[in-house]
Protein backbone atom coordinates (compact mmCIF):
# COMPACT_ATOMS: atom_id res chain seq x y z
CA UNK A 1 0.00 0.00 0.00
CA UNK A 2 0.96 3.59 -1.16
CA UNK A 3 1.80 5.70 1.83
CA UNK A 4 0.34 9.36 1.85
CA UNK A 5 3.48 11.91 0.29
CA UNK A 6 4.22 14.43 2.70
CA UNK A 7 4.75 17.91 1.65
CA UNK A 8 8.30 19.04 1.54
CA UNK A 9 10.30 19.18 4.69
CA UNK A 10 10.38 23.20 4.99
CA UNK A 11 6.27 22.97 5.06
CA UNK A 12 5.79 20.28 7.66
CA UNK A 13 5.94 22.55 10.33
CA UNK A 14 9.43 20.90 11.83
CA UNK A 15 12.27 22.32 13.86
CA UNK A 16 10.87 25.02 15.18
CA UNK A 17 13.38 24.66 17.54
CA UNK A 18 16.24 25.85 15.21
CA UNK A 19 17.29 29.27 14.02
CA UNK A 20 15.64 29.99 10.93
CA UNK A 21 18.79 30.09 8.45
CA UNK A 22 19.66 27.05 10.43
CA UNK A 23 16.52 25.48 10.06
CA UNK A 24 16.22 26.48 6.32
CA UNK A 25 19.54 24.54 5.71
CA UNK A 26 18.30 21.61 7.68
CA UNK A 27 15.17 21.41 5.47
CA UNK A 28 17.49 21.58 2.21
CA UNK A 29 19.45 18.95 3.60
CA UNK A 30 16.14 16.18 4.88
CA UNK A 31 15.14 17.41 1.18
CA UNK A 32 18.04 16.25 -0.57
CA UNK A 33 17.85 12.54 1.34
CA UNK A 34 14.17 12.23 0.73
CA UNK A 35 14.95 12.74 -3.11
CA UNK A 36 17.81 10.46 -3.06
CA UNK A 37 16.39 7.91 -1.19
CA UNK A 38 13.18 8.05 -3.79
CA UNK A 39 15.67 8.00 -6.86
CA UNK A 40 18.56 6.26 -5.91
CA UNK A 41 17.77 3.33 -3.20
CA UNK A 42 16.79 0.78 -6.13
CA UNK A 43 19.47 1.47 -8.85
CA UNK A 44 21.99 -1.64 -8.90
CA UNK A 45 25.57 -0.96 -8.52
CA UNK A 46 26.39 -0.97 -12.41
CA UNK A 47 23.88 2.04 -12.16
CA UNK A 48 25.38 3.57 -9.58
CA UNK A 49 28.64 3.76 -11.16
CA UNK A 50 27.45 4.55 -14.77
CA UNK A 51 28.54 7.60 -16.69
CA UNK A 52 26.27 7.84 -19.84
CA UNK A 53 27.85 10.56 -22.34
CA UNK A 54 30.64 10.62 -19.70
CA UNK A 55 29.12 12.42 -17.54
CA UNK A 56 29.66 12.00 -13.68
CA UNK A 57 28.18 9.03 -11.92
CA UNK A 58 25.18 8.88 -9.36
CA UNK A 59 27.44 7.81 -6.79
CA UNK A 60 29.85 10.68 -7.32
CA UNK A 61 26.92 13.33 -6.47
CA UNK A 62 25.81 11.16 -3.44
CA UNK A 63 29.61 11.24 -2.33
CA UNK A 64 30.00 14.82 -3.11
CA UNK A 65 26.85 15.88 -1.21
CA UNK A 66 28.24 14.95 2.04
CA UNK A 67 31.77 15.34 1.54
CA UNK A 68 31.81 18.85 0.31
CA UNK A 69 29.02 19.38 3.29
CA UNK A 70 31.81 18.49 5.44
CA UNK A 71 34.31 20.70 3.75
CA UNK A 72 32.11 23.79 3.88
CA UNK A 73 31.25 23.33 7.40
CA UNK A 74 34.86 23.24 8.22
CA UNK A 75 35.47 26.36 6.68
CA UNK A 76 32.19 27.48 8.66
CA UNK A 77 33.57 26.41 12.32
CA UNK A 78 36.67 28.69 11.34
CA UNK A 79 39.23 25.84 10.51
CA UNK A 80 40.86 24.74 6.89
CA UNK A 81 40.91 21.35 5.57
CA UNK A 82 42.52 18.09 6.99
CA UNK A 83 44.43 15.87 4.94
CA UNK A 84 41.95 13.24 5.43
CA UNK A 85 39.08 15.88 3.88
CA UNK A 86 41.39 16.04 0.88
CA UNK A 87 42.41 12.18 0.25
CA UNK A 88 38.42 11.72 0.08
CA UNK A 89 37.81 14.44 -1.78
CA UNK A 90 40.41 12.70 -4.55
CA UNK A 91 38.42 9.76 -4.19
CA UNK A 92 34.79 10.78 -4.81
CA UNK A 93 34.56 9.21 -8.44
CA UNK A 94 35.83 5.98 -7.59
CA UNK A 95 33.71 3.88 -9.35
CA UNK A 96 33.56 0.78 -6.75
CA UNK A 97 30.67 2.01 -5.10
CA UNK A 98 28.22 0.07 -3.80
CA UNK A 99 24.57 0.45 -2.60
CA UNK A 100 24.66 0.28 1.03
CA UNK A 101 28.18 2.03 1.36
CA UNK A 102 26.81 5.30 -0.16
CA UNK A 103 23.50 4.79 1.61
CA UNK A 104 25.58 4.55 4.86
CA UNK A 105 28.16 7.36 4.07
CA UNK A 106 25.98 9.76 3.44
CA UNK A 107 23.64 9.16 6.63
CA UNK A 108 26.40 9.44 8.72
CA UNK A 109 27.77 12.61 6.82
CA UNK A 110 23.96 14.50 6.90
CA UNK A 111 23.15 13.51 10.81
CA UNK A 112 26.98 15.25 11.28
CA UNK A 113 26.61 17.86 9.30
CA UNK A 114 22.58 18.37 11.08
CA UNK A 115 24.75 18.28 14.22
CA UNK A 116 27.44 21.08 13.43
CA UNK A 117 24.81 23.21 11.75
CA UNK A 118 22.36 23.16 15.04
CA UNK A 119 25.85 24.32 17.07
CA UNK A 120 26.13 27.40 15.08
CA UNK A 121 24.41 30.48 17.26
CA UNK A 122 22.23 33.48 15.32
CA UNK A 123 24.78 36.05 16.08
CA UNK A 124 27.59 34.21 14.61
CA UNK A 125 26.07 34.16 11.13
CA UNK A 126 27.51 36.57 10.08
CA UNK A 127 31.02 36.13 11.28
CA UNK A 128 33.21 36.41 8.55
CA UNK A 129 34.74 33.28 7.19
CA UNK A 130 37.74 32.35 4.21
CA UNK A 131 37.37 29.25 1.92
CA UNK A 132 40.22 27.64 0.42
CA UNK A 133 44.04 27.71 -0.08
CA UNK A 134 43.01 31.34 -1.71
CA UNK A 135 41.01 32.54 1.27
CA UNK A 136 38.16 33.95 -0.46
CA UNK A 137 36.00 36.10 1.32
CA UNK A 138 32.62 34.97 2.73
CA UNK A 139 30.17 34.71 6.17
CA UNK A 140 29.77 31.60 8.68
CA UNK A 141 25.86 32.35 7.07
CA UNK A 142 27.73 31.96 3.90
CA UNK A 143 28.89 29.26 3.89
CA UNK A 144 25.45 27.39 5.51
CA UNK A 145 23.80 28.56 2.38
CA UNK A 146 25.87 27.31 0.28
CA UNK A 147 25.59 23.60 1.93
CA UNK A 148 22.12 23.52 1.47
CA UNK A 149 22.07 25.06 -1.85
CA UNK A 150 25.51 22.38 -3.13
CA UNK A 151 23.58 19.28 -1.72
CA UNK A 152 20.08 20.43 -3.43
CA UNK A 153 22.18 21.08 -7.11
CA UNK A 154 24.07 17.64 -6.48
CA UNK A 155 20.66 15.83 -5.53
CA UNK A 156 19.01 17.09 -8.90
CA UNK A 157 22.09 16.12 -11.04
CA UNK A 158 21.58 12.44 -9.40
CA UNK A 159 18.54 12.06 -10.06
CA UNK A 160 19.23 13.15 -13.82
CA UNK A 161 21.33 10.56 -13.98
CA UNK A 162 19.19 7.87 -12.60
CA UNK A 163 16.78 8.34 -14.71
CA UNK A 164 19.30 8.67 -17.50
CA UNK A 165 20.60 5.03 -16.51
CA UNK A 166 17.15 3.72 -15.59
CA UNK A 167 15.49 4.91 -19.34
CA UNK A 168 12.50 6.30 -16.85
CA UNK A 169 11.40 9.79 -18.14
Amino acid sequence: MNQPKLPEPWLRGTLTDVAPTQRAVLHALEAAKEDLERWCATLTEEQLNARPAGIAPVAFHIRHIGRSSDRLLTYAEGQQLGEQQLALLKTELDPRATSQALCDELTAALADAASRIRAFQPAQLSDPRSVGKKQLPTTVAGLLVHVADHAQRHTGQAITTAKLVTGIR
